[in-house]
């Protein structure tokens, strides 16, 4: 049994050679590599000569509540040659209907519908609506978007379903 042992032990390092790799000692080579990861670039729609056109928009996420904060936001930038048609209007909030609703133990089928609401006075106008709703249609997701204005001291104001394609012949 010695003699075994004794055997292996001279051909463990010879078994370890075999394999074509040699054996080396741990070697610092400085931190690991890393990358600062910018904030996701994405689009809204602004105007240009009286059309909607895709701009860059800098967010903080990319979730499309972060998109139509920075659409409404545009409303009090200058904006050089492009212009919105969103200035008196306040973004407040959306709610999805992509998660069922359950009712009495049935399961209801999914809408796939946005709900945007906003805040203002005045016109929504169409161009108004195609910014709206083509920027939140950027998620696939959403098959159509719907306006509520939603006002103080007012009951709420439906302006709508929309998909970005309606409203997109509309203001053409």
């Amino acid at each position: 049994m010695r003699a075994v042992l004794a055997l292996l032990a001279l051909l463990a390092p010879l078994a370890a050679a075999a394999c074509g790799i040699s054996p080396t000692d741990v070697q610092d080579r400085g931190n690991a590599p890393t990358i600062r990861i910018p904030p996701p670039s994405k689009t809204i729609y602004l105007i240009r000569d009286g059309k909607l056109a895709l701009e860059p928009a800098d967010v903080g996420d990319d979730t499309v509540e972060s998109l139509l904060g920075a659409l409404f936001d545009a409303s009090s930038q200058p904006l050089g040659d492009r212009e919105t048609a969103l200035r008196g209007f306040t973004y407040l909030r959306t709610k999805d209907s992509l998660n069922p609703v359950q009712r009495d133990e049935m399961q209801l089928p999914r809408t796939l519908t946005l709900t945007v609401y906003i805040r203002g006075e005045g016109t929504l106008s169409d161009l108004a609506k195609a910014q709206i709703v083509c920027t939140a249609q950027q998620d696939a997701a959403y098959e159509q978007v719907k306006i509520v204005r939603d006002n103080e001291n007012r009951p709420p104001k439906d302006e709508g379903r929309y998909t970005c394609g309606d409203l997109r012949g509309a203001t053409s």
